[in-house]
C-alpha cells in the first residue's frame, strides 16, 4: 500500500495527487508513466508522471476524471493499493539534452496534457535549455499549473476556445503564427489536438514528437488497446512509446480505437453511481 499525501480537485474535473513512493522516484525520467490501482480489485490506471519530490520521497500526478476508475481514485484520501513504474520510454530530448542544446524547441499542450509537459520542460531548464510553451484549453478555468510552467519556460503563449484567456482560438492558431521560430515541436494532449498540430507542422516541415498516452488502458502491452499504427507498422503506446514521430502516426485509426470500450466504460460508471446512491 502507498500513502496518499494529497488528492485534491484543482479544476472542474482535474485532480492533483501526491503519493509516498521512495523507490520509484529515483529511477523516473520525464515522459515516463506509472500504473496506479486504487484498491486490490480496481482497474489499472496509467498516469504520466507530473513531478517528483526527492526530499519528501513523493510522486506527483495530475489526472482527469473521465470514467469509473478515475472517479474511484479521486475519492481516495488515505492510500492506494499499487503504484508500478516507471514505465514506457523517456522523452528523447530529455535523454539527449546535449544534442538539442542549440535547437529552438516549442511544446504544445492541450488541457491536462500540460502535466506531462511540465517535467520535460523543467528537466530541460535544469540543463540550461530554455523552451517555449503553447498551452490551450476550452476556457481560463481549465488552464492548470500556470504559475509553475511560467517559472521554468522561456515564454508561455495561451489559447482558449472562448477567448477568456490569451488568444481566442486553438493552439494551432498560435503555433502557425510563430512556427518559423522553432526547429522542433513536442505536442501532448487530446489525440485530435495532436493530429491537428501534426497536420500543421508537416506543411512547414517542422519535426514533431507526440505522446500517445491517451490510448493506454492496461499499460503493460497485454490488453492491446493502445495499439497504434506508426509508419504503417503496429506499435504499442505503453511499451514502444508513449512518444512517437507525429508525422508517422495514423491518427484516424487512433481516434477510432479510443472508442472501443466506450459503452463498457459508460456502463461501469453508471453502476458505480447506482452503488453509491448518486
Amino acid at each position: 500500500m502507498y500513502k496518499v499525501i494529497k488528492n485534491e480537485k484543482i479544476s472542474s474535473n482535474s485532480y492533483y495527487m501526491e503519493v509516498n513512493c521512495p523507490i520509484l522516484i529515483n529511477k523516473a525520467m520525464p515522459g515516463q508513466f506509472v500504473i496506479i490501482m486504487t484498491k486490490k480489485d480496481s482497474e489499472r490506471i496509467p498516469l504520466t508522471i507530473y513531478d517528483i519530490d526527492e526530499e519528501k520521497e513523493t510522486l506527483k500526478l495530475i489526472y482527469q476524471v473521465v470514467g469509473a476508475s478515475t472517479e474511484e481514485l479521486s475519492k481516495e484520501k488515505k492510500e492506494v493499493f499499487a503504484v508500478v513504474g516507471p514505465l514506457g520510454n523517456a522523452n528523447i530530448i530529455c535523454e539527449n539534452p546535449k544534442e538539442y542544446k542549440n535547437k529552438r524547441i516549442v511544446y504544445v499542450a492541450g488541457g491536462v496534457g500540460i502535466a506531462p509537459v511540465y517535467p520535460q520542460v523543467k528537466y530541460l531548464n535544469s540543463k540550461g535549455i530554455k523552451v517555449d510553451i503553447i498551452y490551450g484549453a476550452r476556457n481560463k478555468e481549465l488552464l492548470l499549473i500556470k504559475d509553475e510552467i511560467e517559472k521554468i519556460s522561456n515564454k508561455v503563449m495561451y489559447a482558449t476556445d472562448d477567448g477568456s484567456y490569451g488568444t481566442k482560438g486553438f493552439v494551432t492558431n498560435v503555433l502557425e503564427e510563430n512556427i518559423n521560430n522553432y526547429d522542433i515541436c513536442v505536442a501532448i494532449g487530446p489525440v485530435i489536438m495532436m493530429k491537428n498540430v501534426c497536420e500543421l507542422t508537416k506543411k512547414y516541415n517542422l519535426p514533431t514528437i507526440v505522446s500517445m498516452n491517451p490510448l493506454m488502458i492496461d499499460g503493460s502491452g497485454m490488453c492491446g488497446a493502445c495499439r497504434c499504427e506508426i509508419e504503417g507498422k503496429p506499435k504499442f503506446a505503453c511499451i514502444d512509446g508513449p512518444e512517437f514521430d507525429g508525422h508517422k502516426v495514423n491518427f484516424d485509426l487512433a481516434l477510432k480505437r479510443m472508442n472501443i470500450f466506450k459503452e463498457e466504460e459508460k456502463e461501469k460508471w453508471e453502476q458505480m453511481k447506482r452503488k453509491s446512491g448518486e
